[in-house]
């Protein structure tokens, strides 16, 4: 059921006098419209059904405060769905929380200063794993970075379980004299 701007009109007229028959009529016609603007902005089903149930509450009390002629009535029926959806919207909001409340938020990744570290080990460590033989380096990658077994590896490059634990051992020491003789920056 559709009702013109003066329809609505003289039924707010009528509801700010307590008609209930009149209220029941508007609710047939604007409810569908209110319901709509209360769902599009809440996005639930069930908060935009209360809310206009809360919606039509307001207007039954706040009828006597329409005042006729200055705006369009159904205006009046949607900005008072729209604030109320709005307010629903603003309360389910988690609160504020006080600065002091949030001191556990922190990133649990490295600060700025660990990543530098991180970047300059990487760096070292890069610089010490191009001096060792390629397919040795490549061996030292796979193992320690990749996680291959001593097994995988040998098999990989051909070479006996033994000759491949001696690349390994033999690369970590070569490694961490490197490391060693590298003062960080």
């Amino acid at each position: 059921m559709s009702l013109d701007s003066g329809e609505i009109d003289r039924l707010l007229s009528r509801i700010a006098l307590g008609d209930r028959q009149a209220f029941s009529r508007l609710y047939d016609a604007c409810a569908p419209k209110l319901f709509g603007v209360c769902l599009r902005i809440l996005r639930e089903r069930s908060q935009a059904e209360d809310a206009l149930q809360e919606t039509c509450v307001k207007i039954w009390r706040n009828s006597q405060s329409y005042a006729g002629g200055s705006q369009s009535p159904m205006a009046w029926l949607v900005s008072i769905a729209r604030n109320h959806a709005i307010d629903v919207l603003r309360a389910r909001r988690a609160p504020a929380v006080d600065i002091d409340e949030a001191i556990g938020i922190s990133d649990p990744g490295p600060d700025p200063e660990r990543n530098a570290i991180i970047s300059d080990e990487t760096r070292r460590l890069t610089a010490c794993l191009e001096e060792q033989k390629p397919e040795r380096a490549e061996a030292l990658r796979a193992a320690y970075v990749e996680g291959y077994s001593y097994e995988e590896l040998a098999t990989r490059f051909s070479v006996p379980l033994n000759t491949m634990r001696t690349w390994l051992r033999r690369g970590l020491m070569s490694l961490r004299e490197c490391l060693e003789r590298q003062v960080p920056e």
